[in-house]
């Protein structure tokens, strides 16, 4: 009895230290878990720090090129026209010339002859921008180019333009300015 007594004591000492041993064992475990979560949760905060920052630098670049874009707009729409007026200048010369030789003039002609050729010279200088008179000589009314200002009883012209109260312009296909006109009906 005495020597089964001492095996159970060794047995359950046995058992004691392989408990300890067993908890050892789940502490070591636990705690390498604990370490991994530890180290998983700071590279997960490592990571959003990251991405906060590349949100924040493509946020600041986004803002600065929509400044700069809207800037360029409006320096563009500043600019814009330049090239029109610096191409009207001459016209306008011409006819500060026309003006001062009216005082002057006492050929009627010359003074017409000059005026025709500023009128023609500014005429071509707009067509070379895309701009075009809208055709109205015997058209039929159409109300995507024309504007009736009245109209006029009449037998053979009904639904045709009859006359031009003010010229409509095209600009590149699209119109600009209605000619207002007078329709026959």
């Amino acid at each position: 009895m005495r020597m089964s007594r001492k095996k159970d004591k060794k047995d359950i000492e046995e058992n004691v230290v392989t408990e300890e041993n067993e908890q050892n064992i789940d502490s070591s475990q636990e705690e390498k878990q604990e370490k991994n979560e530890v180290n998983i949760e700071a590279e997960l905060i490592e990571k959003v720090n990251e991405f906060q920052n590349k949100y924040l630098r493509l946020s600041a670049e986004f803002d600065n090129y929509r400044k700069r874009t809207l800037k360029e707009k409006m320096d563009l729409t500043k600019t814009a026209g330049e090239d029109i007026f610096v191409n009207m200048l001459p016209i306008i010369d011409d006819f500060e010339r026309a003006i001062e030789s009216i005082n002057s003039a006492k050929d009627i002609d010359a003074i017409k002859n000059g005026i025709n050729l500023i009128y023609s010279k500014f005429s071509i200088f707009l067509s070379q921008k895309g701009i075009k008179a809208i055709e109205t000589k015997d058209a039929d009314f159409d109300t995507d180019f024309h504007e009736a200002i009245t109209k006029m009883p009449t037998e053979d012209k009904k639904g045709k333009i009859i006359d031009v109260i003010e010229k409509g312009y095209l600009l590149n296909e699209k119109v600009i300015r209605y000619a207002k006109v007078v329709v026959g009906e």
